[in-house]
């Protein structure tokens, strides 16, 4: 599996979010930018980007993943 594949996926999946993807393989480094999500808990962000990627890891397409979810004012000023 390929980080672009995963991007493209998810952006499909939720228009609003723009992702950034890291890793290749299995293993995952996910940059989540999102008003939306930002405003979520911890644990409601990652259920919504789970809840898109459990079949991949189901079947083993995905072993890990790590995500950081940042608002787009956050992402902007980043350094």
């Amino acid at each position: 599996m390929q980080a672009l594949e995963v991007k493209s996926f998810l952006e499909t999946k939720l228009p609003e979010v723009q992702v950034e993807v890291d890793g290749e393989g299995c293993n995952f480094q996910l940059n989540l930018i999102s008003d939306e999500l930002a405003s979520l808990s911890p644990v409601k962000r990652q259920q919504q980007i789970y809840a898109h990627l459990n079949p991949w890891i189901a079947d083993g397409s995905i072993h890990a993943v790590s995500m950081k979810f940042f608002s787009r004012a956050d992402w902007a000023t980043r350094s």
